[in-house]
Order: structure tokens, then C-alpha cells, then sequence
């Protein structure tokens, strides 16, 4: 019974048939029919327009939407706890010819304009030190906490007022918008681009950058090709990608894990160490206690040595989730 992470679970049904329709005879790169349907089927999602390329992975498109915001000499305001800063091994730096990442603190890995602030206040004029270009935030953040509406316009308005980009990184987007019952757009925000994760929410290999101002896309794609993630059969990215907007298949898919996590978060209770948002749940347990839970067949990671992580998805069976949801509870 695996609860490792949402990147060890299948690949969707209607994702390998969208990728086998494409098995035909187009033309390569990002010319090809299916690609060049992604800026109007994203421009409908958010209802503004919007410009989407494909990439192959959540580590690039991260990368590639903040090379639009931040020259080398440069910095991105982000949580000390990112995924850009714990989990891409350097990557923003080599991307960003050198860019250096601005380190923030807040509740639950979620930045606020306080925290932000902070940092830009112990930056001091002049060539000496490193500004800040743009602010990252991860919706949801790295401990499955949603930012609501009101959040992200407070720290898009603070972004304006400092001349800032603002990126969010939407590995699990999808499970945010599901927690909050609101739209794309809403939870989005304001927001000058979004990686839109699609691995975890039942894609193949395939994530999409949306760029709310167009223009920033024509720079990523030299950007994309000199970084080797111009694919040239670009056409099986955009299957997949189209293939979760058909019919709202992410929303579906994220509100599958994200009812798992919930059966889960039912049973360990008072151990949560914070509330039970998305698919991604830390639990409090000791040594013994994991050792109980393996024995009687759960696959998760340990997150120090007080606390174990869970992550869902959208083919996760629910007797699994009842099953481990009762174990916890027992302990």
C-alpha cells in the first residue's frame, strides 16, 4: 500500500489514449496541431490570455518562467523550504546564469508579505548586493498548504510595488484549486506565470508553463531549446497536457487524492502537524510506530525522526486509505 509520493502513480487511461490518438504523422517540435491548440485551451481555463509551452519536467519549467523575470545578477525571493531551493540541485542558479535564491521564513513553508519584506529590507542600494527580481511562491507548498486569493493578491501587490515578477510553482496546482473549490484564475492570482504540474495529477511526462503576458513566451522558447527541452516530437506532451484540461480530468484527478489524504487525515487526528489541505500529509509518529506501519504493509518516506510524510493520488484505492487511516489510529 504506497503512499511515497503522487509521482509513483500511474500514468492516467485517458492520457496513454490521448498519446496513441497523437500517433500519427505531424510536425515536429512545437508546430504540430496539438501544440498549437495550448495557448487557447489555456486562455479559456483562465479566462485572460495566455501564452503555454510544454516541458518535460516540473525542475525546467521552474526554471524556464524565471529566466523571463531575473537577470545573473539578480535574485528570487522564495521560501527556505521551496522546492527550487531544497529539491533542483542548483538548477535555478544554472538557468539563471548564476541568479542566487533569496531565502524566506513562514508558517507551513507558505511565504507572506511580512516575511518577504524582510528580506528585501536586508538588501541595501547599490552594486554590492543582490536584488531581487521576482518572488516564487509553491501552490501548494512544500507542506500542503493552499494559499488562498487574498493571499496571493497581497503578495502580488507587494511584488508591483517593488517592481518584482511573480512565479508560482504549481506542482500540485491542481489539488490547491480542488481544497479551495475555486477556479484556475482564482487560484492562481495574479500571477505573471505558473508552472502547471500535470506528472502528479496523473500525466506521463509532461508539465506546462502559462505565461499571462505572451510576449515572455517567445523568449522561453529560445530559452527552451538552448536548455535541450525543445522535444522534437513535441506532439506527446501537448496529448497529455490537452488530455487532463478535457473535461476537467486535473480537478478530478486532484479531488481523488485529495479525498484519500482527507480518509487518512481522519485517522491520525491530533497527530497532524499541519491541517490536512491537499494530498500530502506529515504525521508525528516514532521509530516503533513506523516500523508497526511497515510491518503491516505501508510504503512513505520519513521527514526527520519525529515525523513521516504521505502523499496520495489520484489512483490511490480508497480501502488503502480507510486501511492506513485505521492503522494510525490504533497506535
Amino acid at each position: 500500500m504506497q503512499f511515497l509520493s503522487d509521482n509513483a502513480a500511474p500514468v492516467h487511461p485517458r492520457v496513454w489514449n490521448a498519446m496513441r490518438a497523437a500517433d500519427g504523422a505531424d510536425t515536429p517540435y512545437d508546430t504540430d496541431a496539438l501544440s498549437r491548440e495550448l495557448n487557447a485551451r489555456f486562455s479559456a481555463l483562465f479566462g485572460r490570455e495566455c501564452a503555454a509551452l510544454w516541458v518535460a519536467t516540473g525542475t525546467a519549467a521552474n526554471c524556464l518562467a524565471l529566466a523571463t523575470m531575473v537577470q545573473p545578477h539578480g535574485g528570487v525571493i522564495c521560501h527556505e523550504e521551496a522546492h527550487i531551493e531544497m529539491d533542483e540541485c542548483g538548477a535555478p542558479g544554472f538557468y539563471l546564469h548564476g541568479a542566487k535564491l533569496l531565502l524566506a521564513k513562514g508558517e507551513g513553508a507558505k511565504l507572506t508579505p511580512g516575511g518577504i519584506a524582510d528580506v528585501l529590507g536586508g538588501i541595501t542600494r547599490g552594486v554590492h548586493q543582490v536584488p531581487a527580481h521576482a518572488i516564487s511562491i509553491t501552490q501548494a507548498s512544500e507542506y500542503g498548504l493552499t494559499y488562498r486569493p487574498e493571499e496571493i493578491s497581497a503578495i502580488a501587490g507587494l511584488a508591483r510595488e517593488h517592481d518584482l515578477g511573480l512565479h508560482m510553482d504549481g506542482a500540485r496546482f491542481a489539488n490547491a484549486a480542488a481544497h479551495l473549490e475555486c477556479s484556475a484564475a482564482e487560484a492562481a492570482g495574479p500571477v505573471d506565470a505558473l508552472s502547471f504540474g500535470f506528472v502528479k495529477n496523473g500525466g506521463m511526462g509532461a508539465e506546462a508553463i502559462v505565461f499571462f503576458d505572451p510576449e515572455k513566451a517567445e523568449l522561453v522558447r529560445w530559452r527552451r531549446k538552448r536548455a535541450g527541452h525543445l522535444q522534437s516530437k513535441g506532439r506527446y506532451l501537448a496529448a497529455q497536457v490537452l488530455a487532463m484540461l478535457d473535461d476537467d480530468l486535473w480537478l478530478e484527478n486532484a479531488r481523488a487524492a485529495n479525498a484519500a489524504a482527507a480518509i487518512i487525515a481522519d485517522g491520525a487526528a491530533e497527530r497532524l502537524v499541519h491541517p490536512a489541505q491537499i494530498n500530502e500529509l506529515f504525521v508525528q509518529m516514532n521509530a516503533e510506530e513506523r516500523a508497526a506501519l511497515r510491518a503491516q504493509g505501508f510504503a512513505f518516506y520519513d521527514w526527520g525522526d519525529t515525523c513521516i510524510r504521505l502523499v496520495t493520488s489520484w489512483a490511490s484505492d480508497p480501502a488503502d486509505a480507510h486501511a492506513l487511516g485505521k492503522a494510525i489510529a490504533s497506535l
